[in-house]
């Protein structure tokens, strides 16, 4: 940690800035933040914990990481309610210092053993948007049972077959962004919740940003119970529904 703290900007910015929404992660958020450190060992970074008032402690565990990583590397940006997913990165990003943002889930589905390969690709690539897919070689789920699985996948058949969106995983929420290609995006978005994923790639697409995608697997969440039921299934149709016929 001595090595990534020591390459902190004179200003106290940050290279890359890691935002993760919480809403009840008292089980996960430690062990999330101890991954992201164990596998950025020298990289420049800060980790946003936007949590939306969670009643079971999760804010007290972050007060407890930000005495063990210290309060510049863990920023605890809380709001008082749930609010949505997509409101949650415009709150992170206006209190990021990175040149490149991350955006993930909190509740290990996205694990950070990733971070080094979106990190590795847009230095490669020089990409705008680096975005983690499930649908192509070495990408996959866990956990998931059939009838998730064909939901999923269907979902995003059809969103590629309505709005051809240039990347294969529309509704995956584990991306690395440039930060001025993030806050174009955000200003052009409309959608929130988990429609907001989807129109932030398409529009990324439309605006002919360079899209480069990293194989992940997604797990399913170990602690704690998902958050995506039956709304969250009409609002993906509506916003599926709204892109077409806007983008």
């Amino acid at each position: 940690m001595e090595g990534a703290a020591a390459k902190e900007d004179v200003d106290g910015r940050r290279e890359y800035s890691i935002i993760v929404p919480t809403y009840n992660e008292r089980l996960n958020v430690a062990l999330i933040v101890y991954l992201i450190f164990k596998h950025l060992p020298d990289v420049n970074f800060e980790i946003i914990i936007v949590d939306d008032g969670s009643p079971d402690g999760t804010q007290d565990i972050v007060k407890q990481l930000q005495q063990v990583y210290g309060e510049n590397r863990v920023l605890l940006r809380a709001r008082p309610r749930k609010l949505g997913l997509g409101t949650a990165y415009m709150h992170g990003l206006k209190h990021a210092s990175g040149d490149f943002v991350v955006i993930m889930d909190a509740d290990l589905s996205h694990h950070p053993k990733y971070l080094p390969s979106f990190i590795r690709k847009q230095k490669d690539t020089g990409a705008d948007v680096v975005t983690g897919t499930r649908y192509v070689q070495n990408g996959g789920v866990h956990g998931w049972n059939l009838m998730r699985k064909l939901t999923s996948r269907g979902a995003n058949v059809l969103a590629q077959t309505l709005l051809q969106p240039g990347a294969s995983d529309l509704t995956g929420s584990f991306r690395l962004y440039k930060r001025d290609v993030l806050e174009d995006l955000i200003s052009s978005c409309v959608s929130k919740g988990y429609v907001f994923q989807m129109e932030m790639i398409v529009r990324a697409t439309r605006k002919g940003y360079h899209i480069e995608e990293v194989p992940i697997t997604f797990v399913d969440r170990v602690f704690g119970t998902s958050k995506l039921g039956g709304s969250e299934i009409v609002e993906y149709l509506k916003g599926l529904v709204y892109l077409l016929l806007t983008t």
